[in-house]
């Protein structure tokens, strides 16, 4: 049977990393780590589908383990967001998934079958720049400035964590904590070619625990590691004849999380790191007010790329319609 640490990583992986490409440039496309509203939208609705396959993990040294033959891990997600444009370059944005686990574990009878909502994002924004920032041709060193965003996020703990009344590691749809976080998204697009680089810093807010997995504890205070993100990608935009915006986008996206501590103690056990690649497609109507999207992010099963987390292969696909 997993160790409840192994099962947190597991129940937890979405809500700690996401491989789906939102509508995110400053123009509209493109291919952002979150929703955002264009530079003309007032606000929008973003809902998508998502399935995410377990096929491994790595161990806290970062040595890559199969899991048991037999073993069949799924995660199910519906995620709902919108973003709102309160002001002139400020916008905000609240995501809820819904998360379903389908998880058979080495074929021994350790089946479980869950659902329940997951942790609450909520996230305020800031454009440092006042037009679109998407050019056709470079004529002057301006036209090379890029679209950037600053960030403010908060993670809610609405899911169902180890410290719930939970029977085992395959019920849990989120961590427990809440956790605030500091991103910065550089965007830009010299047409056909587009890219953006995203950074985030987090901190999670140390709270009381008296249950552990269903089972009473005596009580002791958890802070989990900051949180260190990082992801790079690179596109390509296809006019149609009727100027719909069509966009192939390959991405890298690396996740650090330092280790837990228990009552002041460094918990030697905890911590995490991963590293994946993802390819996106996403189209856009002429008019910007539709955007479909799909994507595949593939955690590349080797040792050393990865520690105490689960590789995994995600598939998504949404949709996002801007409200006039």
């Amino acid at each position: 049977m997993l160790s409840k640490t192994h099962g947190l990583v597991f129940g937890a992986a979405f809500f700690l990393y996401s491989g789906m490409a939102h509508s995110g440039s400053c123009c509209g496309g493109g291919s952002g780590s979150t929703i955002l509203l264009s530079k003309m939208a007032k606000q929008n609705i973003d809902v998508s589908i998502s399935w995410e396959d377990y096929n491994g993990y790595w161990t806290k040294d970062g040595d890559w383990k199969k899991d048991p033959e037999g073993s069949d891990l799924n995660q199910y997600r519906i995620n709902l967001g919108t973003a709102y444009r309160f002001a002139e370059r400020w916008q905000g944005s609240i995501s809820v998934p819904y998360v379903m686990n389908r998880n058979d574990y080495g074929g021994n009878g350790l089946v479980s079958n869950t659902q329940n909502i997951g942790d609450t994002s909520i996230n305020l924004w800031y454009e440092a720049f006042d037009d679109a920032m998407c050019v056709f041709k470079v004529r002057q060193l301006s036209d090379l400035q890029p679209a950037i965003y600053w960030g403010l996020g908060l993670t809610v703990p609405t899911g169902v964590s180890p410290y719930d009344n939970v029977s085992d590691n395959f019920d849990i749809t989120g961590r427990g904590f809440y956790r605030l976080d500091g991103n910065v998204i550089i965007d830009k697009t010299v047409y056909p070619w587009t890219g953006a680089i995203t950074l985030g810093y987090g901190t999670h807010l140390k709270r009381p625990v008296n249950r552990d997995y269903g089972t009473y504890v005596e009580p002791y205070d958890k802070d989990l590691g900051d949180r260190q993100s990082a992801s790079v990608s690179f596109g390509y935009v296809h006019f149609t004849d009727e100027l719909n915006e069509f966009t192939t986008t390959l991405g890298a996206n690396y996740l650090r999380e330092g280790k837990a501590s228990i009552d002041g103690e460094e918990d030697n056990s905890s911590g995490m790191k991963k590293i994946a690649v993802s390819l996106g497609f996403s189209w856009t109507t002429p008019e910007k007010d539709k955007t479909l999207k799909a994507s595949f992010s593939h955690a590349l099963n080797d040792d050393n790329w990865g520690r105490n987390f689960p590789t995994t292969n995600v598939i998504s696909v949404g949709v996002a319609y801007v409200l006039k």
